[in-house]
């Protein structure tokens, strides 16, 4: 009774300050004494407490922002935070923050956005997708600390204990809470009644990518459109795969200088350019690319690099450089690098693109395709012994020290005597000890079709960290699981009801390819998938920011004629064949 009361005092408060918020400017509202009268107080099913001694609520105005993945725009909004605590539980505080719009601009609309690397959010960098679109717009914390605090400072409580609670925060849980937080601050804000809709949407690549989906596989009417980018899939497979080129490179006997597989790349991009019909410095067809151009081409072809004194001009687009760090190796400082491909070089190349294979020759996991930069075959120069040596990627190295082993380094001390057999075994541990918190593989999405969801994903073709197959396994995955008893084209069809996914050509990790920049990278993806959502609009090509402004939904793939001006979204079976893998090195399914 007395629950039920302060419900309609909470209500009454509502209706009292809905004329003004209406009437009001963006300055009017932007208190703290305001935020803290609309906290998301109501039982929400969390088991949280909000603390309201933790709100604050900051102004900005005339901010510009720009990323790769919205439009350049300058943006008003008020930044409410405050903190929440699980009920029971000790030491705890979890930190969350929300970007709202000027009333005038209010579309009905709550966005979460995601993080990367180890990382649950991405800052500042991300959270205005959601203003532009008149939105509400969050990020947390996880429970890590504060909003800097990433994942990996506070896995382990001691060596050898996990921090469960953390693990299950950054798996999921964390998101689950930011959301339903949000969407019931952004009524009680606005005064929304509950007669009227707030639409909710997801945003992130990479970590954020899987962040998205560990919603779509778990809280199935959480959001109403999504938009993943190059999704962390196989948790375990991907970290650990990323140690693939230095027991590559072991196994043949040789460590290339980065020169030598860079010029490899630049000659496969030259080579594969014109496959697609469209001469512009871009590998749209990076499947022709792998069916038709040999590696061994390349061999005697002289490369030069001047001395370096290292950096990381690629990396994480609107990441901290602890995150292009971990995803990007290398970046030490090198020689002057002067020599021709070699046989050696090539047979490198070769074996990585081809992906690994254990010592039966069964598959174990797949590599970026043609054309992508050789980031995690990528080696360092030893002054003292003047060679070139492998290189431990971040993640990687980290993945089997941390989480596997649970000792408090950042990495493993070397890959010596490490093969492709434990690379696979490693695998196999990672994805059985956190199969049901980082994995993030499910392939039955019918919850969330039948509460009416819709996901978009995109993925450069040519990322170098996270394979662009890895997200056609993940999708070819769900069409199996839920329409393997229907044709093909029946179940692509019936895919295409609420999971669209398109190759962005040349694009690199979330964001386009300084070694293609003319494939550009999509910016209103956000916005096609609201159009989507609310409006029924289903995208069958993705706009594109670009040379290329048309980006083709899988299956189909982009072919040009007419000397390059005429683009058409063909089906062809080749192509597609080439894309698919079978992880036969594992006795179970790994999605």
């Amino acid at each position: 009774m007395a629950m039920a009361s302060a419900y309609r005092a909470l209500a009454l408060a509502l209706c009292a300050v809905v004329a003004v918020v209406q009437a009001a400017s963006l300055d009017d509202y932007c208190t703290v004494d305001y935020a803290a009268s609309v906290l998301p107080v109501q039982d929400l099913g969390l088991g949280i407490t909000i603390d309201p001694s933790s709100v604050s609520a900051a102004l900005t105005t005339n901010k510009s922002v720009s990323s790769q993945w919205y439009e350049s725009a300058v943006v008003d909004y008020c930044n409410v935070t405050f903190a929440y605590s699980h009920d029971g539980l000790a030491n705890d505080i979890v930190h969350v923050s929300y970007l709202v719009p000027p009333p005038d601009k209010f579309a009905n609309r709550y966005v979460s956005t995601g993080g990367g690397g180890l990382a649950i959010n991405s800052g500042g960098s991300s959270s205005p997708t959601g203003i532009i679109v008149g939105a509400v717009s969050g990020i947390t914390d996880g429970g890590f600390g504060n909003f800097n605090t990433q994942y990996n400072g506070v896995f382990l409580l001691a060596k050898g204990t996990v921090n469960w609670q953390a693990t299950y925060m950054f798996g999921y849980q964390a998101h689950h809470e930011l959301a339903t937080l949000g969407k019931q601050l952004t009524r009680n804000f606005f005064n929304v009644s509950d007669s009227d809709k707030v639409y909710s949407y997801y945003q992130g690549c990479s970590e954020g990518g899987r962040e998205g989906w560990s919603q779509i596989e778990r809280f199935a009417d959480q959001f109403d459109g999504l938009v993943t980018g190059a999704p962390a899939f196989r948790f375990s497979q991907l970290q650990t795969n990323h140690l693939s080129g230095g027991v590559i490179e072991s196994a043949i006997g040789y460590y290339p200088p980065p020169c030598e597989l860079e010029k490899i790349v630049n000659l496969t991009i030259a080579a594969c350019d014109g496959m697609d019909g469209k001469i512009d410095g871009v590998i749209s067809r990076s499947d022709l690319c792998k069916l038709n151009f040999d590696y061994k081409s390349t061999v005697g072809q002289p490369y030069y690099c001047p001395a370096s004194s290292g950096g990381f001009p690629g990396g994480f687009p609107g990441g901290p450089p602890s995150m292009q760090r971990r995803q990007f190796p290398g970046g030490g400082p090198t020689p002057e690098q002067n020599g021709t491909i070699t046989a050696e070089g090539v047979a490198v190349a070769s074996a990585f693109t081809n992906g690994l294979l254990d010592s039966t020759g069964k598959r174990i996991y797949l590599n970026p395709q043609p054309g992508a930069d050789f980031a995690d075959a990528t080696t360092q120069y030893s002054e003292e012994t003047d060679t070139w040596e492998p290189t431990i990627s971040g993640l990687g190295g980290e993945w089997i020290a941390r989480y596997l082993y649970l000792e408090d380094k950042d990495s493993i001390d070397s890959l010596e005597n490490v093969t492709a057999d434990t690379l696979r075994d490693w695998m196999a541990l990672g994805m059985q000890k956190y199969y049901d918190s980082l994995q993030t593989t499910w392939p039955d999405l019918d919850p969330f079709k039948s509460a009416g969801g819709k996901v978009i994903l995109v993925h450069g073709e040519a990322d170098s960290s996270i394979p662009a197959a890895s997200s056609i396994h993940y999708y070819e995955s769900v069409r199996n699981a839920m329409y393997g008893g229907l044709s093909y084209d029946e179940g692509i069809a019936s895919m295409d009801e609420f999971y669209r996914l398109y190759l962005v050509p040349g694009g690199a990790h979330c964001g386009s390819n300084r070694d293609q920049p003319a494939g550009g990278w999509p910016a209103t993806t956000l916005q096609t998938v609201i159009g989507w959502a609310e409006n029924g609009i289903a995208p069958d090509t993705l706009d594109n920011a670009g040379g290329i402004d048309t980006l083709c939904k899988w299956p189909l793939r982009p072919l040009w004629s007419r000397n390059g001006t005429s683009l058409d979204c063909v089906y062809d079976q080749a192509s597609t064949d080439s894309w698919s893998y079978t992880f036969d090195a594992f006795t179970y399914p790994v999605y």
